[in-house]
């Protein structure tokens, strides 16, 4: 496997990741305010990039777990 390649891999796991945990947050949201389901199915990306601020919230932390 090319680096290319590798690389791109790391980016769609790490896009679909976000995506993941974007979607299970407002899920639980939505099951606290008691609203339908389908609000969590939001996802919004703008030409299949994830924004930026999006990217911050939801992205990998560099905190180690302990």
């Amino acid at each position: 496997m090319s680096i290319a390649d590798k690389s791109r891999a790391l980016m769609v796991r790490e896009h679909q990741q976000v995506k993941n945990r974007q979607q299970s947050m407002l899920m639980r949201a939505a099951q606290e305010l008691g609203l339908p389901e389908e609000t969590s199915h939001y996802w919004n990306p703008i030409q299949g990039k994830v924004d930026a601020n999006t990217r911050m919230i939801y992205g990998p932390s560099h905190a180690s777990m302990s």
